[in-house]
């Protein structure tokens, strides 16, 4: 589950790390109040006005706007609030924005001294453990740094059973050229941050940048934040972070189903039961000249109304010329499946494209009678190797 800028802060915040201050709004005068609330609070009449959805690069998409007083945070304000912001992590529609974080500015008057960093705490799935990966050069694309810099980037890997250690939190912050009391301080943050990061059950803590002001705070100014959805019955306060607004219409509707779905850009839809499955028919469909157009896993409990429904919700993605559905029945019955596929048909009415069936295992042969007496254009096969071709016949 992907969080807001502002929910990764307050989970940050919670655990001691420094952010960059602010309130939420959804409406201008709610803005405003925020505004002078922020001003009494930190002194200062500047503000930052900051979209909050779902990707990264809000500021080149014109996201991300300083107000110098209240009047250019009420202009400010109704530029953002509302509009369709395109980002390179957007599609070219881009995101509504229906929320607006009014921050405080961290960049002091005349400040010369800032210094930004980045810092990302996540699995590295090749060793089985924690990373915290780190540069100086914060505030730009850590991918273009990599790629062009790839020497500025660090990594530290913590082993599960002792955790972060001292002499691995005290290089980091000699990596990040840091010294006097802003070394202790970027000790006591990656310390604060990765046991957020631990506790929260994320995936991923993004901080870009995190700064050092003159006066040697350390402080998070954004927050990218993933939570683990498998071990969301253990922080049942996060539920009430997700932003339905922010998600794929289609992978809530599979969801409310028990549904597994993703929705991806290819012109074949796929219905399989086992991720393992999925994957492989994925490769299948792939290897055959075709794109994936969706991962849908219908679980091993998979009904007639289970599979009529991921039916649906693939039919919906005009780009898809046509459906594999591809099970084995271990524990689901395949003639339970074959009578989703029919009884879909049934219900949906005329279905322009090609389904393609191959149902092997328990009642595999019930399954085949009731697609093949069903009298409906529905392509039964037996084996892997005919899928792939009866997918690259119907596709050419």
């Amino acid at each position: 589950m992907n969080l807001h800028e502002y929910q990764g802060k307050e989970i940050l915040s919670s655990h001691g790390v420094r952010v960059q201050r602010g309130y939420i709004a959804e409406t201008i005068d709610q803005a405003i109040e925020n505004g002078h609330k922020l001003s009494k609070e930190t002194q200062t009449p500047c503000f930052l006005v900051k979209a909050q959805i779902h990707a990264g690069g809000r500021g080149k998409g014109g996201g991300i706007k300083l107000a110098k007083n209240i009047n250019e945070l009420e202009l400010y304000s109704n530029q953002v609030l509302g509009m369709m912001l395109i980002t390179p992590q957007t599609t070219q529609k881009g995101k509504k924005v229906h929320k607006i974080f009014i921050a405080e500015d961290v960049y002091y008057p005349g400040e010369n001294k800032i210094e930004e960093m980045y810092i990302s705490v996540l699995l590295d799935r090749s060793t089985n453990q924690n990373m915290i990966m780190y540069s100086s050069e914060g505030g730009v694309e850590i991918e273009k740094v990599a790629e062009e810099t790839p020497e500025k980037i660090f990594t530290e890997r913590i082993h599960p059973q002792t955790g972060i250690t001292k002499d691995q939190v005290e290089n980091i912050a000699r990596n990040l050229n840091m010294s006097e009391d802003a070394f202790q301080n970027m000790c006591d943050f990656v310390e604060k941050l990765y046991l957020a990061y631990v506790e929260s059950d994320a995936s991923l803590f993004e901080i870009n940048p995190v700064i050092k002001s003159s006066d040697n705070k350390i402080i998070a100014v954004d927050a990218k934040v993933t939570i683990d959805d498998n071990a969301l019955f253990r922080h049942p306060e996060f539920l009430a972070y997700r932003d339905e607004k922010e998600e794929d219409p289609a992978e809530l509707e599979a969801a409310s189903f028990g549904l597994n779905y993703v929705k991806l850009d290819g012109n074949v839809g796929c219905i399989v039961n086992g991720a393992g499955l999925a994957m492989a028919t994925m490769d299948i469909i792939k290897l055959s000249g075709g794109n994936p157009a969706n991962f849908l896993d219908v679980g091993g409990t998979a009904d007639a109304q289970r599979v009529e429904s991921a039916l649906r919700i693939i039919l919906n993605d005009k780009h898809v010329k046509a459906i594999l559905v591809n099970i084995f029945g271990g524990i689901v019955r395949c003639d339970r499946v074959a009578q989703g596929i029919v009884d879909a048909y049934k219900n949906i009415g005329s279905i322009a494209i090609p389904i393609i069936v191959r149902l092997q295992g328990t009642n595999a042969v019930e399954a085949k009678e009731i697609i093949d007496n069903s009298g409906l254009k529905v392509i039964s096969i037996i084996s892997l190797q005919e899928a792939a071709d009866k997918v690259k016949e119907v596709l050419s």
